[in-house]
């Protein structure tokens, strides 16, 4: 059969049917060659069927935009969509769906395609094989052609007129993003691991304060590196180093930007659906996992939205639920076809009769090394649930109490390095970066106490706490950490939260404190959901700092915490029976990509070393993460990557933070040999952020490019 594609000329591509080593045809709207592969696109594990349709694996296709740019896409189409239209699942991000996504893509988009569903994994503008020029986060421009796109993708013979959309991270951000521009087209939308909000909820601030991704190897050098590489010649052809020098000409160094909106203005509110949850009209799956950093969005798009709505979240960290670490991992992609072919077929699959808000109820808090959560499946009809109830306790000068007790003045002189047992925002390794014993960091935090628990009860959202304090400085943070106490001293974190205490009212609106005065402040802590155990101590554990995570303060704060006029609010779920009745997710599957990769350098293991000098007070922690090389061996690219990262503190002078990372990513095949290096230091002084960046690419190991971005940003009440 031949399949054909609409363009803006109404001309068309046409691919006909060709064996797994494929030739390649050229379509008019092209501009390079379109690679065609018929295959059954889906290789299933041992035991494991795909669905009932054959699905052709189409290399690239050209998406025109009305500005006459063309973006870059791959897709999975079943081979009789023009027979019996399908309709389209959209992921839309910026990582290169020739190469670096590719073995995750594949195992995604052709099991679901085989299913009846038109997969389409589009390079969004300046990135991968599309045309145009980089750009920054989450921009207008990403959007409008994300409508546009739709709207091309709908218009196709073998499309039905419906399109859902879905991703993780950027993917999910994108999605929600779109979808608040209302495409007539777009029906539903599938979030993972994404934010409604991108000032309070990403790798850039938490609390008004700077957290670690924006900065070091976890995003910041990473993303400045990405708009470097160079298209694939494969797919744009001769022009390929044109396009390079375009994109490495029209670079900017991207953290700056983030540095210079130190506040929630109009650079965050872009793209932050919080902002008209209205907008959305579509349905919209929010998905998450307590290990992971958007831990909080899930519970409140659930609140906030208007549109049909339905969240889930995991033990899992920043991953699908069918690859979710710690598990237990569940059968996502059976799960998934649920809502899509409730929306995008009209079929009635039971799933949104089903409660609006499923978690997991953890048995434990996540800990460092641990795989398995233990926990059960729970769920509320609606959320924020009238079933919840609060339980409140009060900081005491002898703990956490059920009476305030008489008011006791209990004082903090924080150390800059408390905050070492959860040393990243974001926790990518649950062997080296999610939370440890907490004792190291309680030990220097102020702490209150609970006697041991007569019984277990378990909690479900946002625990509150709310301080009566002073500090001696106008600028001040605060980290607070709700824990649990095992009867032998471990102290394990369910839950924690930042402030910068400047932000005690707006974070677009922040205003210095008064050293001395006495403020009232009410901090949510980041959702959860626990099962607090008999015998155990609830403590809640306070300091000014919480480093690595999160840069501090410009000066060593005096922190006064006032025991008996504060207190801690507990979200109290109580049991539910017609939990044990939950339809139950199946096991988790992971198909295999047909692509097929060949490790030539392996990996190892990555490092986290802390250093302490007691000598001098000084906390140096060095990261390294060395990716290996390996060969994409349906495409011949070899690929490497490594992230380096060296952190340094004073425990008494938060002017001495400073961070250096670096990032090399290596594609090579043939004649195609590209290097891209981005690297970056950021050191303070109590008024101003001193920053260097430097982007630089290579070409055989010659240098091609190379610019440096040499900043020094006033700090804004941070």
């Amino acid at each position: 059969m031949t399949v054909t594609m609409k363009n803006d000329g109404g001309s068309a591509i046409r691919t006909a049917p060709q064996d797994v080593n494929a030739a390649v045809l050229t379509g008019s709207n092209a501009g390079a060659s379109v690679s065609t592969t018929t295959r059954d696109a889906h290789a299933p594990q041992p035991g494991l069927q795909a669905g009932p349709r054959r699905v052709r694996d189409i290399e690239n296709i050209w998406i025109p935009m009305s500005d006459g740019t063309k973006l870059a896409a791959r897709m999975w189409l079943p081979e009789d969509a023009e027979e019996n239209p399908v309709p389209v699942l959209l992921e839309y991000i910026p990582y290169r769906k020739r190469d670096v996504t590719r073995l995750r893509d594949e195992t995604m988009h052709p099991y679901l395609a085989s299913h009846g569903y038109a997969c389409v994994r589009a390079d969004i503008r300046g990135s991968g094989d599309s045309e145009g020029l980089p750009q920054d986060e989450y921009v207008k421009q990403e959007q409008d052609d994300g409508v546009e796109i739709i709207a091309w993708l709908a218009s196709q013979p073998w499309c039905t007129g419906k399109v859902g959309m879905f991703g993780i991270s950027w993917g999910g951000f994108s999605a929600l993003q779109v979808a608040a521009r209302r495409p007539p087209e777009l029906k539903a939308i599938i979030t993972v691991c994404s934010t409604d909000d991108r000032y309070t909820d990403d790798g850039h601030y938490t609390g008004g304060l700077i957290n670690d991704a924006t900065l070091g190897c976890d995003w910041g050098v990473r993303w400045a590196a990405y708009p470097a590489r160079s298209p694939d010649p494969a797919i744009v052809g001769d022009r390929w180093r044109d396009m390079w020098m375009q994109r490495l000409n029209n670079l900017d160094y991207y953290p700056v930007n983030w540095l210079t909106h130190q506040h929630r203005d109009a650079f965050w509110k872009h793209g932050s659906i919080s902002e008209d949850y209205g907008a959305i009209q579509c349905a919209v799956y929010a998905v998450g996992g307590w290990t992971d950093p958007y831990r909080c969005t899930v519970a409140r798009m659930l609140a906030n939205l208007k549109c049909p709505r339905k969240g889930l979240v995991g033990p899992w960290g920043h991953q699908y639920p069918n690859t979710g670490d710690p598990g237990p991992a569940i059968d996502w992609l059976t799960q998934s076809l649920r809502w899509w072919d409730y929306w995008l077929k009209d079929i009635d699959t039971g799933i949104v009769a089903e409660p609006m808000y499923r978690v997991w109820m953890q048995e434990e808090p996540t800990m460092r090394g641990v795989r398995q959560n233990p926990g059960r499946w729970a769920a509320e009809d609606i959320w924020p649930s009238p079933r919840v109830t609060p339980r409140h306790f009060y900081l005491t000068k002898d703990g956490l109490e059920s009476n305030a007790g008489a008011e006791t003045a209990r004082v903090l002189k924080s150390l800059q390095t408390v905050g070492i047992t959860a040393p990243r925002w974001h926790q990518h390794d649950i062997d080296r970066e999610t939370p440890t014993d907490q004792r190291v960091d309680d030990g220097r935090s102020l702490t209150f106490d609970s006697e041991p628990l007569d019984g277990n009860f378990e909690i479900l959202g946002q625990p509150v706490v709310t301080l009566d304090l002073t500090v001696d400085k106008p600028v001040a943070a605060l980290a607070l950490r709700l824990n649990e106490v095992e009867p032998d001293g471990l102290s394990k974190r369910v839950t924690y939260e930042v402030l910068n205490l400047t932000h005690r009212n707006s974070h677009e609106l922040p205003e210095p404190l008064e050293p001395g005065k006495r403020y009232r402040i009410r901090i949510p802590l980041q959702d959860c959901a626990h099962v607090f155990k008999s015998g155990r101590r609830i403590r809640i554990a306070v300091s000014a700092s919480y480093w690595p995570a999160f840069w501090p303060s410009p000066e060593p704060v005096t922190l006064t915490v006032y025991a008996g006029q504060s207190e801690l609010e507990l979200p109290v779920r109580p049991p539910r029976a017609e939990d044990a009745n939950l339809k139950p997710f199946g096991q988790a599957f992971v198909p295999e990509p047909v692509s097929g990769r060949t490790v030539l350098e392996e990996a190892p293991a990555p490092t986290r070393i802390h250093e302490w000098d007691v000598a001098t007070d000084k906390l140096t922690t060095r990261t390294l993460i060395d990716r290996g090389r390996h060969r994409i061996d349906a495409i011949g690219t070899e690929i490497s990557q490594t992230t380096s990262e060296v952190m340094e503190i004073l425990d008494r002078d938060p002017t001495s933070a400073k961070v250096e990372a670096q990032y090399v990513d290596t594609m090579r095949r043939g004649d195609w040999d590209i290097r891209v290096e981005s690297h970056l230091r950021l050191s303070m002084t109590k008024e101003n952020f001193l920053f260097v960046g430097q982007i630089k690419a290579f070409e055989k190991d010659a240098e091609v490019f190379t610019k440096t971005w040499d900043r020094t940003i006033p700090r804004l009440l941070v």
